[in-house]
């Protein structure tokens, strides 16, 4: 059960207690398995090294690390044991960890001049690090990452907020980091996949009746699924009819990829209410979509009443007219997107509405949570910064403040309905282009339109639209991916 979840830092201590305390497993054998379990990484993935060093701290991360140095060393490994900070203040289990160390032949050394070893183990910080890095730390960690030597973080890399994935002053940069009990939330989205690298997950043998017991309110990482089949006897209207409205000034693609992307995952019936001049390239790229121009509300609202779906801001503009479509589509009442320039009017008229899915990235995030639109250069990224540094929180907010589902864009896409809340594990760096987004707000409108309930349609798209990123750079690389380009990857996912 603990695979498919990830976990705060609090919560992975209160499985742990649970796990000590109601079922009686020592906390020195829970290390040991910690330990057994990054040596069988390092034994597999560096079988030609024989030269280790460990950096240990304080506390029960170093534990870990003093018996891995062990491990290792009665394995035949020549280890350099690097202490960092106040042995003294190790609990009881680390201290045995750090006895039986001790009696192996692993070597000591207080200075470290020099990492001698060929591999370098990160057990300096563990998952309950809050402030920012003290000074001997970051010293440490500034050394390791200097190296440029292989590194395997145990549990979560150094300087790593947990929760939120924060680098707090500086983090250890780790190849690959083995976890522990529960996967943390943080090495799975904003700075976390960078420095975590690829991430090992290991229960230690801990069955789940312990987060049965514990009951928590968990974070579900996403899997791909399977669409239901359609029914034989289906006609166009049986699909949903999906209108897209944006596409002011110059700004006409937006509304064409987002059409697009509707119909080729699966929307029975496309329209799109743009600017005239948008029309006939819509029509030359895709005759399937019924394009109309439109100069205000009053030539809006036919096409209203013929849609059973709307997806709301793709190249929508923030002017009289864009503001003026968008109060149509909320009087439509009808199940809608809302996206990029929807989102900044949004911003300004502060609605709640329980019948839509927001999909903010990190910027739209802070002008939907301040309810400023306008802010210079600088105190924009500031705001931005903030958004990124607690995710987690900041996606709770906006669905408090605005109601319905609401997604957070960036590495590790965030979803919640209030309820629950879901990351998408899947998506590359190539994927950060202009349209990436359109798409999406496509591919999750043509869902909705197609019966899905708002938090499946929201889930769901954004791990179509991962994947079909994904298997796009798998094919060609991930510089100079497109956004188009993932449009007919999305139509095989859907029919998958």
């Amino acid at each position: 059960m603990t695979k498919n979840y990830l976990f705060s830092a609090a919560q992975v201590r209160e499985l742990d207690r649970i796990a000590i305390e109601e079922l009686g497993i020592p906390g020195l054998a829970l290390m040991r398995r910690a330990a057994g379990a990054c040596v069988s990484q390092i034994r597999t993935r560096f079988a030609d090294i024989n030269k280790v060093t460990v950096f240990c701290g304080s506390g029960n991360n170093a534990g870990d690390g003093y018996i891995i140095s062990g491990m290792l060393a009665e394995k035949g490994c020549t280890v350099q044991v690097v202490v960092v900070g106040d042995a003294s203040k190790l609990g009881p289990d680390a201290t045995a960890a750090r006895q039986y160390c001790e009696s192996s032949p692993a070597n000591f050394d207080s200075t470290c001049s020099e990492i001698k070893g060929d591999l370098i183990v990160d057990a300096l910080l563990g998952t309950g690090l809050s402030g920012l890095v003290r000074d001997n730390y970051a010293q440490m960690i500034r050394l390791i990452n200097a190296s440029h030597k292989p590194v395997l973080a145990v549990d979560v890399p150094s300087g790593l907020c947990a929760d939120t994935g924060r680098v707090l002053g500086c983090a250890v940069d780790a190849d690959f980091t083995v976890t522990f009990i529960g996967r943390k939330r943080g090495l799975y989205t904003h700075e976390g996949p960078d420095y975590a690298g690829e991430v090992v997950f290991d229960s230690l043998g801990l069955p789940d009746a312990v987060v049965k017991k514990q009951g928590i309110d968990a974070v579900t990482m996403l899997a791909a699924s399977s669409l239901v089949r359609r029914r034989k006897n289906s006609h166009k209207t049986s699909h949903g009819h999906l209108l897209v409205i944006g596409g002011d000034q110059g700004m006409g693609g937006a509304v064409i990829m987002a059409a697009e992307a509707a119909l080729r995952t699966g929307a029975g019936l496309v329209s799109v209410a743009t600017r005239a001049e948008n029309t006939g390239p819509l029509r030359a790229r895709c005759p399937e979509i019924m394009a109309a121009g439109v100069a205000g509300k009053s030539q809006l609202k036919p096409m209203l009443a013929r849609a059973t779906s709307l997806v709301v801001g793709p190249g929508l503009g923030q002017c009289k007219w864009s503001t003026e479509l968008f109060e149509a589509a909320l009087e439509a009442a009808l199940p809608m997107v809302v996206d990029a320039d929807g989102l900044s009017i949004l911003a300004k008229m502060g609605v709640t509405r329980g019948q839509w899915i927001l999909t903010p990235h990190p910027g739209e995030a802070r002008r939907l949570l301040s309810g400023v639109t306008k802010k210079s250069r600088d105190d924009d990224s500031v705001q931005i910064s903030s958004v990124q540094d607690d995710r987690f929180t900041a996606l709770q907010l906006m669905q408090q403040n605005y109601d319905g589902v609401v997604l957070l864009k960036g590495v590790g896409t965030l979803v919640t309905d209030g309820q629950e809340i879901s990351l998408c594990p899947f998506g590359n760096p190539g994927m950060a282009t202009a349209g990436m987004g359109d798409v999406l707000s496509g591919v999750i409108g043509g869902l909705l339109a197609q019966g899905l309930g708002y938090y499946e349609a929201a889930t769901r798209g954004v791990v179509l639209h991962a994947m079909a990123g994904d298997m796009a750079a798998e094919k060609d690389g991930e510089r100079g991916l497109i956004a188009t380009d993932l449009i007919p990857i999305i139509r095989r996912l859907v029919n998958a």
